[in-house]
């Protein structure tokens, strides 16, 4: 797709916008699900805007929809624990993607911190977050999450994210079994 309606030398903003979502997916992207404990019990929700931002000290950012059901929750919550998605959980990312889906029903295998936040069962890793900072981003809002603890699972490899659908790495014909 190209940009043809073009203003002053730039897209039009219609346009633009087009190709933007265009050009995203094609982005591969990782994907988590984000949880926390409101008043009302767990919420989550699915994201693949998860990025690193900080070593020293650990901090990353994710954007959440402010019309997303799980907005309220991630607005007026002091923690949150993000959950990297291992590659055999595409049926965790669709569900917490579904809107009105009993995201932590039966199916969900899922235990509480201490201090109360819904960690998921099975995935590669999980990082315990304390909010830093909520910024207008458009439609959104971007949270900074400072890492407090966390725990990874080695050997699960990831679920990504890419035009539309899920999918998981395929091992190129160059990787050996055996890594440094």
């Amino acid at each position: 797709m190209s940009v043809d309606a073009v203003e002053n030398g730039l897209p039009r903003a219609a346009a633009a916008g087009d190709v933007f979502l265009s050009a995203f997916r094609r982005h591969a992207a990782g994907v988590a699900v984000v949880t926390t404990l409101s008043k009302g019990g767990p919420v989550g929700f699915t994201a693949t805007s998860v990025a690193s931002v900080s070593l020293d000290p650990p901090l990353l950012s994710f954007g959440i929809s402010v019309g997303s059901s799980s907005w309220p929750a991630i607005r007026d919550t002091d923690s949150f624990v993000v959950h990297i998605l291992s590659a055999g959980q595409r049926d965790v990312a669709g569900l917490f993607a579904r809107k009105g889906a009993d995201r932590f029903g039966p199916r969900t295998r899922w235990s509480s911190l201490p201090t109360g936040e819904p960690v998921l069962d099975g995935v590669a890793a999980w990082l315990r977050c304390s909010v830093q900072e909520r910024f207008i981003a458009g439609d959104h809002r971007l949270v900074i999450g400072l890492v407090t603890g966390g725990d990874v699972e080695h050997g699960h490899g990831p679920l990504l994210y890419h035009d539309g659908a899920f999918g998981v790495l395929a091992a190129h014909a160059s990787d050996s079994d055996e890594r440094p």
